[in-house]
């Protein structure tokens, strides 16, 4: 993880990690959205005072029509370039039937598949990383 510039401020945001199976759930991004026809992992900026466990429940509810009962371990924490949002990666369990709510589409895909996919950047080296580590961290 890299430290935050001093003058930029930091905006900390959860991304779920869903899965399953081998299979990693991501959505579409609509094209009017910063990183629009790019796809990620699903979840949100968290609200002051607010736990990484009461974000993903509201951002899953909201984007995805599911119940979150568990946030696991960070897997990952990363800068998103050009911006002042810190992204951390965390595997979350949920149940129901994620719906697209709020992107375009959904897909479930294996590490290997999402290589393949046009990721937001910061998914993108998240994937890399989780490659690089033999996919370790998740499952």
């Amino acid at each position: 993880m890299t430290t935050p510039p001093d003058e930029i401020p930091i905006i900390r945001v959860i991304a779920c990690v869903l899965e399953r199976g081998d299979r990693l759930l991501v959505g579409l991004r609509p094209d009017d959205k910063r990183h629009g026809g790019l796809w990620e992992f699903p979840g949100g900026k968290l609200e002051a005072g607010e736990t990484d466990l009461e974000a993903a429940a509201r951002e899953l509810e909201e984007e995805l029509n599911v119940g979150v009962y568990a946030v696991d371990s960070v897997l990952a924490e990363l800068h998103d370039e050009g911006s002042p949002y810190w992204i951390t990666f965390r595997r979350v369990r949920a149940t129901g039937d994620p719906e697209a709510v709020e992107h375009t589409a959904l897909c479930w895909a294996t590490l290997r598949e999402l290589t393949t996919m046009p990721l937001a950047p910061s998914d993108a080296k998240f994937v890399r990383m989780l490659l690089g580590s033999g996919g370790r961290g998740v499952g």
